[in-house]
């Protein structure tokens, strides 16, 4: 029993921090983060920083610290945090990828792209790596290297979801309907309960101006998944052109209740008066 208590107490701090070892200063930090105690877990972490500041652990310290700020919405510190472990560590991949993820967040696509790409010089067949720099490469509309990065994933993954419908994508987006379809079909046929696909498919279909298969796939979404935001914002730009403007209204308005701003559709609203 006393055992126990002396535990207890060691780890809510009540011994002096200047009696714990480096190694035990981490460990703390572990568990405090386990439990949610993020203010404490990074004061074991400084103080382990400032027990050994040379010691070569530090990396995997700053990234641990990097994460709770993360947590803490502190994101410029955790930048700094994830930095000065990859200072110390600059292989490490999953340190890499935490920057690149955090970058990303706050916007910052070039740091993000630059994290990943250096990601797939260490690991050249690293999947997230591959999937998020394909994303920045296509929200940028640099859609040949966002095709290069899916078509890559897709040589040593060839059942990779997001690589397939990233593929297809950006088919539609180069207007080669029939690859953008015949893609999504197979896939509707190993996966034919996903409402996702059927959003995809509909909107390759809109393209090709057939509306009444656009509109049956988005009606089987809705059906599968009921807050399919894309499925309403498609279908009610479909029932503008049909002169449906109560419809339209319906489901600009559906879309707004599942989070889209109102501002972001307040041009199509007017337009359903």
């Amino acid at each position: 029993m006393k055992k126990l208590i002396f535990f207890t107490l060691y780890i809510i701090g009540v011994i002096p921090a200047f009696s714990q070892t480096y190694q035990e200063l981490s460990e703390r930090a572990i568990v405090c983060t386990e439990q949610d105690s993020l203010e404490r877990a990074e004061e074991y972490i400084r103080q382990a920083l400032k027990l050994e500041p040379a010691n070569p652990h530090n990396a995997l310290l700053f990234s641990n610290l990097g994460i709770i700020q993360r947590r803490q919405q502190n994101y410029e510190q955790a930048l700094e945090s994830y930095t000065l472990a990859l200072n110390i560590a600059p292989r490490a991949v999953p340190i890499l990828l935490n920057r690149a993820a955090l970058n990303l967040e706050l916007g910052r696509n070039e740091q993000a792209r630059i994290d990943y790409s250096l990601v797939l010089d260490i690991e050249a067949n690293n999947k997230e790596a591959f999937l998020m720099r394909a994303y920045i490469y296509a929200s940028r509309r640099d859609f040949n290297f966002a095709r290069a990065d899916y078509e890559r994933l897709l040589q040593f993954d060839p059942q990779s979801y997001n690589a397939r419908l990233g593929l297809a994508t950006m088919e539609q987006k180069d207007g080669k309907y029939a690859k953008a379809l015949e893609i999504l079909n197979k896939m509707l046929t190993e996966i034919p309960q996903d409402a996702t696909l059927y959003v995809a498919r509909a909107g390759v279909e809109l393209d090709m101006q057939h509306i009444d298969l656009a509109m049956i796939d988005l009606e089987e979404a809705l059906k599968l998944d009921s807050s399919q935001i894309e499925a309403y914002l498609m279908r009610g730009q479909i029932y503008l052109l049909q002169k449906k403007v109560n419809l339209a209204k319906q489901d600009f308005e559906k879309a707004i209740s599942l989070g889209v701003p109102q501002a972001e559709l307040r041009e199509l609203l007017q337009q359903c008066n």
